[in-house]
């Protein structure tokens, strides 16, 4: 566990958080939680709209390193392009950009440390993390959960 902490942690924070699936906000695509039970497997599920964590270098996405879109496995919005895409050593699909007006973040202070939480803008799904130490030329690193996407090649 505490390698999935120190892989995850920063103190990068913007506005308020909670689990998709107990958001009173409303989102372009929405469906009620039995819904989202059948659309999703149970750990996109868990990703998605529990705010769960998959297991670090568990995602074949992980190593996907051919030319395409990375986009969201809850409603198919796309959200980050391969071409801002790096190693960044954490187990998870690491972006240095997003693609416009596909996600949004929210403060999260859940483990006993504050967070940016990514999640897609369409469906509010949680996607991940962002963190104030990726590279050049934005110095972020998007630390996505792979379950939580899907891959396009182009």
């Amino acid at each position: 566990m505490l390698a999935v902490i120190a892989g995850c942690g920063s103190t990068r924070g913007r506005a308020a958080a909670s689990p998709p699936s107990t958001s009173t906000e409303s989102f372009e695509v929405s469906h009620t939680d039995a819904e989202w039970r059948q659309l999703l497997t149970p750990a996109q599920y868990d990703v998605l709209r529990a705010a769960g964590t998959e297991a670090p270098f568990s995602s074949p996405l992980n190593d996907e390193h051919r030319a395409g879109i990375f986009g969201c496995a809850g409603c198919g919005l796309d959200l980050f392009s391969s071409a801002t895409k790096f190693d960044s050593g954490t187990g998870w699909p690491s972006f240095f950009k997003a693609l416009d007006n596909a996600v949004l973040e929210r403060t999260d202070s859940t483990l006993g440390m504050t967070r940016t939480e990514v999640i897609c803008r369409r469906c509010g799904g949680h996607l991940g993390h962002v963190f104030d130490d990726g590279p050049a030329p934005t110095g972020l690193r998007y630390c996505m959960n792979g379950v939580a996407l899907r891959f396009r090649p182009t």
